[in-house]
């Protein structure tokens, strides 16, 4: 007759954080799906009910072992948090970061099943953050590349000027003109850039006055074909498709060469290229809204490293503060790119401080050359 060991210490101990750390993923899960609605709410609450199993099969290790209920990790803590306060993408896309950490696949008290389980979850907040993400894209494109720009340039800007000996007006000066014409000039272009590409999507948007066309087209002819062909049918199929809706009859499900169904009325085929393009041009963002966006965040951006010389700093200890404000927004931004992108936000930051610095400290030594000249 064999007899099960008692577990280790430390295997108790490393249960029990897993069941508190699976109690508060559920409970992140839960308070995100109180913010959503439809189908993310079920996605969400599904996710909720998937942590709550890996609960049980702690617990049942556990047995008269369980103990007191003990705190997750800090970030699952702080995930929860942020989900109670906030219920954003930020969650969702350090929810999938926290997903891609779970050491289930190299603990063998855990199973395969619970294992595979977290990296399926990965995939699925990702596939939400993705929508968050999506809808964020245009506008804080230009939000972040302003926020950097200003910053990065004004310093640079700022430190060259500084290291040629001019005055501390001068500086400040130069930093105020530098902040409005950079600020002008990204929301500018920003505009443009953006107005342009929706532009070019919306002139590939077919049109739907052309439905009223089809009473007057030549059966024999049936140039409707062409347009199905050109959006992708084979000839067979857009010829099939041209004639159910000359000669209309319960719809039919017709199959393009790309495997999508275009199916229903003229009118909802004709537009099936349109409904495509709604979430490019939502992934664009609009023009008005990325350009107010560049200046405001340029300008919030380079504004910084003209605080020392507004509040009356002057020489090296106005270098000094500009550098270090300025390194602790990079660091920000940096970071924020990070947690929104999936990757890691501490090597996003590290990137971003050391291309802010590197751009500063070429401009500081041309002002040194140029100033002793």
């Amino acid at each position: 007759m064999t007899t099960t060991a008692p577990p280790k210490p430390a295997d108790i101990r490393r249960w029990r954080q897993y069941m508190a750390d699976e109690q508060a993923e559920a409970a992140v899960y839960r308070d995100l799906a109180e913010r959503r609605t439809g189908e993310e709410r079920a996605i969400l609450l599904a996710l909720a009910e998937a942590e709550a199993r890996h609960e049980s099969h702690w617990r049942t290790l556990l047995g008269d072992n369980v103990g007191k209920p003990r705190r997750g990790d800090l970030r699952t803590r702080i995930l929860g948090f942020l989900a109670r306060r906030f219920g954003s993408v930020f969650v969702l896309a350090l929810a999938q970061r926290a997903e891609t950490r779970s050491p289930y696949a190299t603990d063998s008290d855990a199973t395969p099943a619970m294992a595979a389980d977290e990296q399926v979850h990965a995939e699925v907040v990702r596939g939400l953050a993705a929508r968050g993400r999506n809808r964020l894209s245009g506008t804080f494109r230009a939000a972040v590349f302003g926020a950097n720009d200003g910053l990065v340039s004004n310093l640079a800007l700022v430190m060259g000027i500084s290291a040629s000996g001019v005055s501390n007006s001068i500086v400040l000066a130069t930093g105020l003109a530098g902040l409005l014409a950079g600020a002008l000039s990204m929301g500018a272009g920003e505009y443009v850039s953006v107005r342009s590409q929706r532009e070019l999507l919306e002139s590939t948007t077919p049109n739907a006055e052309a439905n009223d066309a089809l009473p007057n087209l030549d059966v024999n002819a049936n140039e409707l074909a062409l347009v199905y062909r050109a959006r992708g049918m084979s000839e067979a199929d857009a010829e099939a498709y041209a004639n159910e809706v000359l000669h209309p009859s319960p719809a039919i499900d017709v199959k393009s060469s790309s495997g999508e169904s275009l199916l229903g009325s003229p009118a909802g085929v004709a537009n099936a290229a349109a409904n495509e393009e709604v979430d490019e041009h939502e992934a664009v963002g609009t023009g008005l809204s990325a350009a107010v966006s560049s200046f405001c965040f340029f300008a919030s951006g380079a504004i910084i490293p003209v605080l020392p010389y507004i509040f009356g700093l002057q020489g090296l200890a106005a270098l000094i503060v500009a550098a270090v404000l300025v390194g602790v927004a990079l660091l920000g931004t940096g970071a924020i790119v990070g947690i929104l992108s999936g990757g890691p936000p501490l090597r996003r930051a590290l990137r971003q401080l050391l291309i802010g610095y590197g751009a500063a400290t070429v401009t500081y030594l041309l002002g040194l050359l140029f100033g002793g000249v």
